[in-house]
């Protein structure tokens, strides 16, 4: 047998997003395997408790007959050049070709709308959901963020909006999503190692447009600007907006505007931080499309401070902010906190960042330091990298642990002072996620002898 239609599908992968993926092939009743590179990978146990008589394949994938599989359908995790899928590349899908399949065999699907962007589309995501829930629709958020998007076809089965953050490695291995709506925020260095460079980085990204209803795009981040054909388009700015485009104007007061209308100032926007600003106007560009009430879009954007670990001030003390950026895994992410928070300042900004630099070039960082920054502390494996390349920039110190990073930051911050944990960097030398690196950033601050329980959030 040799990928024949009665074959077996083959699911590589057990993170949470290859058991979402073998429990939609299973709900479907089809034939499936499912295969995972190392030997003993950690949901091993609860995996095959949950579907006995599944055959579970461990190990090199080289022991593998991949001729006598269907489809292979690999977990995001999963890199797809991998030398022993080069056989079959023709036959390579992943979990977003299967909730196309599904939806298109749906008798009233929800109207998806897809972000992506190498920063921000958590906090977008997050927000769009809500906005879609103030507006009164049965809405399900996911995919990236939070539940694996195959799992909201049977969670959320009677969805009218479905809003799904999609990353790089969900799109690479998409060839039509077919979005109600997609969003691409912005561009910047990420995942290099896995794309071979920016370029095979930035057309991953772009495929978040293919076959799209309508494209909302970042107009000041060229990157974004759809790169296939799609029948109708938004965007968004930070400057003044154009008829129909969504950005910042200035009457008594800056507001946001859609064209010339004012729509709300933007002091009364929730989140911190001008890099906000452009979160908030690709919100309301998706929920204008999507025919939400402007006034239900206000009273979110409104009561909504951001995520755990993206900007949040966790502790004010003697004037000095303490804030944990965690979720900043990249030089855009951090590029963009640093331009939000310090130009808010009245003092300077202590930089707390280091880890896994993932081939990244830190020089961006170098100018808004040397604007912003009164301190660099470095920690992690690529603190070295990073010294480096802003030492001309800004006063930089090396040390080996985030706790000694904020040991040294206490001492030398000033009133007005804020401290940013925004690694730029990915965690996994020294923590087991960003959550665990912003939770032991928290920790450290309440473990302090001068703040009161209640002080830290």
């Amino acid at each position: 047998m040799t990928g024949t239609a009665d074959a077996p599908v083959l699911v590589i992968g057990t993170g949470l997003s290859g058991r979402a993926i073998a429990r939609h092939l299973h709900h479907l009743r089809q034939p499936f395997e499912i295969a995972d590179t190392r030997d003993v990978p950690p949901a091993l146990g609860e995996l095959k408790a949950a579907l006995p008589g599944v055959a579970v394949h461990c190990g090199p994938l080289e022991r593998l007959d991949m001729a006598r599989f269907r489809e292979v359908v690999l977990s995001p995790g999963v890199d797809p050049r991998m030398p022993a899928l080069s056989c079959i590349r023709d036959r390579l899908i992943g979990e977003m070709t299967l909730l196309r399949r599904a939806l298109d065999n749906m008798t009233a699907p929800p109207l998806l709308i897809a972000i992506t962007g190498s920063n921000a589309k958590s906090t977008v995501t997050t927000l769009v959901g809500e906005m879609a829930r103030e507006a009164g629709c049965r809405t399900a958020v996911g995919g990236n963020l939070g539940t694996p998007a195959l799992d909201l076809l049977r969670e959320a089965p009677d969805a009218e909006v479905m809003v799904l953050e999609l990353s790089s490695f969900q799109l690479e291995t998409t060839a039509q999503l077919r979005a109600d709506i997609a969003c691409h925020l912005n561009l910047s260095e990420d995942h290099l190692d896995r794309h071979d460079g920016l370029s095979g980085y930035a057309h991953a990204k772009q495929r978040i447009f293919e076959g799209a209803g309508h494209a909302v795009y970042n107009a000041d981040d060229t990157a974004t600007t759809p790169g296939v054909l799609v029948p109708d388009h938004t965007s968004f700015t930070l400057a003044a907006p154009a008829s129909e485009q969504w950005g910042l104007r200035c009457f008594d007061a800056l507001m946001i505007c859609h064209g010339d209308e004012p729509i709300m100032p933007v002091a009364e926007v929730g989140m911190p931080g001008r890099h906000n600003l452009a979160n908030a106007l690709a919100a309301l560009a998706i929920g204008a499309r999507a025919g939400w009430a402007i006034e239900a879009m206000r009273h979110v954007l409104h009561r909504f401070t951001g995520l755990p670990h993206r900007a949040e001030r966790v502790v004010e003390h003697e004037g000095i902010q303490w804030i944990n950026d965690s979720k900043g895994t990249n030089v855009g992410a951090t590029l963009a906190a640093i331009e939000g928070i310090g130009s808010s300042l009245s003092g300077r900004l202590i930089l707390l960042a280091g880890g896994v630099g993932k081939g990244a070039d830190f020089t961006p960082l170098g100018p808004v330091m040397a604007q912003y920054g009164r301190l660099a502390i470095l920690f992690g494996r690529d603190a070295a990298l990073m010294a480096d390349t802003l030492a001309d920039q800004v006063t930089v110190l090396e040390v080996a642990t985030l706790d000694e990073a904020m040991e040294q930051a206490w001492q030398q911050a000033k009133a007005g002072d804020a401290v940013l944990l925004s690694p730029a960097c990915a965690s996994l030398d020294q923590f087991t996620s960003y959550i665990a690196r912003g939770e032991a950033f928290r920790a450290w601050l309440s473990s302090r002898p001068e703040l009161s329980a209640g002080d830290v959030r």
